[in-house]
C-alpha cells in the first residue's frame, strides 16, 4: 500500500497520535504501552497515525512497535506520516525568535526522517516537513515558507535518486491560511511553489479556536433564539462543520488558481471536551464532551465520503501539553482519556464491543459518564447569542 492508495480512503481512518501517559515529555511511552495503543486503534479503524517530530524517542519506538505487531500478526496493517519539526533560529529559548532564519537542528531532524522513513518503508508512508511551522500566530517558532520549501526540495532530490522510496509522498501540515486559504498576505511565490513540490495539501481546520477568535459563526442567531437548547447546539456545530469546508475549499481553491490540481487532505482539526479558558463555560462555551462527540462525528462522515483523509486531533489525552494547567483545552482533545475511558465520540464503539479484552494501562476501555448520555448533556453550556441589533 502507498500513501495514494492510503489517503483518502474511508477504510484506512486517520488520526494524530502522541503516546505521552505523564506531565513532561521526560517519560517517553514503552514499546509494550505503545503496542496497546496501537492495538486500541486498530480496533476503531485507524490504520494511519501522524506523528510530529523524530527529535524524542517516540516516534522510532513506535515505528518498532508497530514492526513487531506485524511480525506477530500478518493481518495488522498500520502506516505512518512521520513528522519532521522546523524552528526557527532561537526558537523555544530565551533569545528573540529570528523568523528570517532556521534552526541549525533542522538539518538533524530531516536526516532522522530520513533514516527511520529508509528503515521503515513498509510503515512510513508520508514525511511532513514541519507542523504549523509557517503560520505566523506560531510566535515561538515559525519560518519562512522558503525554508519548508528547501526541505521539501530536498526530500524530493531523495527519491528522485532513489535515496527514499518513489511513493513516498512529502508534504507540510500547516494552517489553512498559511496554505493560501485565508489572509492573503500569505499569498508569496515562495508558497506557490511549495504547492508546486509537494505531494499532497496537509491543511488544518480548528472551528472550535475560532469559538473565541473569530466568534460570529458559533454565536446563536436571533432567527435561532425560540429553539430549544440541544437545537441551538446542534445548529452550531452544523455551523462548525460548515466553517471547515469552507476552509478546506479556500486552501483548494487557492491551489487551483494556480492552475495546480493536488490532492487535500486535513491533517489536523479536533475540539477539546474541556477547557478553563477561552472555549470554556465562562468563554466561548464549546468545549465539552457532547459538542466534540457532535464535531467528530460530522467530521468524520463528511470527510469519509468525500474521500479526504482526516487526522483527527487526538486519539489520546495527553496532560504534558499544558501541564501547569490540568483543566487546559490542550490536556483533552484526546478520543479516550488518561483513565482508559472512551469519550462520547466513541461510546457506539464500545457498546459494538470493539475494545473487548483490551485494555490501557490496565484499565479496560469504559464510557465516559458511565455511558449515562443525560448526565453527559447537563453540563453542556449553549454558546452565547448574537447581540440583537436595535433600530431606533
Amino acid at each position: 500500500m502507498t500513501a495514494a492508495d492510503i489517503l483518502g480512503n474511508p477504510d484506512y481512518l486517520a488520526i494524530s497520535y502522541g503516546g505521552y501517559r505523564a506531565k513532561t515529555r521526560d517519560v517517553q511511552p514503552t514499546i509494550p504501552q505503545l503496542k496497546e495503543d496501537m492495538k486500541i486503534l486498530a480496533a476503531m479503524g485507524v490504520k494511519i497515525l501522524r506523528t510530529y517530530n523524530v527529535q524524542l524517542k517516540q516516534a522510532s519506538n513506535l515505528l518498532k512497535a508497530i514492526s513487531e505487531l506485524k511480525s506477530e500478526s500478518s493481518d495488522f496493517e498500520m502506516y505512518v506520516m512521520l513528522g519532521a519539526w522546523i524552528d526557527c533560529k532561537n526558537a523555544w529559548t530565551d533569545l528573540v525568535p529570528n523568523h528570517e532564519v532556521e534552526s541549525d537542528q533542522n538539518a538533524e531532524e530531516i536526516d532522522r526522517a530520513v533514516a527511520l522513513a529508509k528503515q521503515y518503508p513498509d510503515i512510513v508512508k508520508i514525511i511532513a516537513v514541519g507542523n504549523e511551522a509557517m503560520v505566523t500566530w506560531a510566535t515561538s517558532y515559525f519560518v519562512r515558507p522558503n525554508v519548508i520549501l528547501k526541505w521539501v526540495k530536498y526530500l524530493q532530490d531523495l527519491k528522485k535518486h532513489g535515496e527514499l522510496p518513489q511513493d513516498l509522498w512529502i508534504t507540510s501540515s500547516d494552517d489553512f491560511s498559511s496554505w493560501g486559504g485565508g489572509d492573503p498576505s500569505y499569498h508569496t511565490e515562495d508558497l506557490n511553489e511549495l504547492i508546486r513540490a509537494v505531494d499532497y495539501i496537509s491543511m488544518h481546520t480548528y472551528p472550535m479556536h475560532n469559538s473565541h477568535y473569530n466568534p460570529a459563526f458559533w454565536q446563536v442567531p436571533e432567527a435561532e433564539y425560540q429553539l430549544s437548547d440541544l437545537e441551538k447546539i446542534e445548529s452550531a456545530m452544523q455551523r462548525a462543520l460548515v466553517f471547515s469546508q469552507e476552509q478546506f475549499d479556500g486552501v483548494a481553491n487557492y491551489m487551483r488558481s494556480l492552475g495546480i490540481n493536488k490532492p487535500v487532505h486535513i491533517g489536523e482539526t479536533g475540539w477539546a471536551t474541556l477547557s478553563n479558558e477561552h472555549y470554556g463555560a465562562d468563554g466561548s462555551k464549546a468545549a465539552d464532551e457532547y459538542k466534540s462527540g457532535r464535531y467528530f462525528q460530522l467530521m468524520r462522515e463528511w470527510t469519509n465520503k468525500e474521500h479526504i483523509s482526516c487526522f483527527y486531533f487526538e486519539a489520546f489525552d495527553e496532560q504534558w501539553k499544558d501541564a501547569a494547567n490540568p483543566l487546559g483545552s490542550e490536556n483533552h482533545f484526546g478520543l479516550i482519556n488518561l483513565k482508559g475511558e472512551a469519550k462520547y465520540a466513541i461510546w457506539d464503539l464500545v457498546e459494538k464491543g470493539v475494545f473487548k479484552d483490551l485494555t490501557r494501562d490496565g484499565n479496560p476501555i469504559t464510557k465516559t459518564y458511565k455511558g449515562d448520555e443525560e448526565d453527559l448533556i447537563d453540563g453542556v453550556h449553549v454558546p452565547p447569542q448574537k447581540e440583537r441589533i436595535l433600530n431606533y
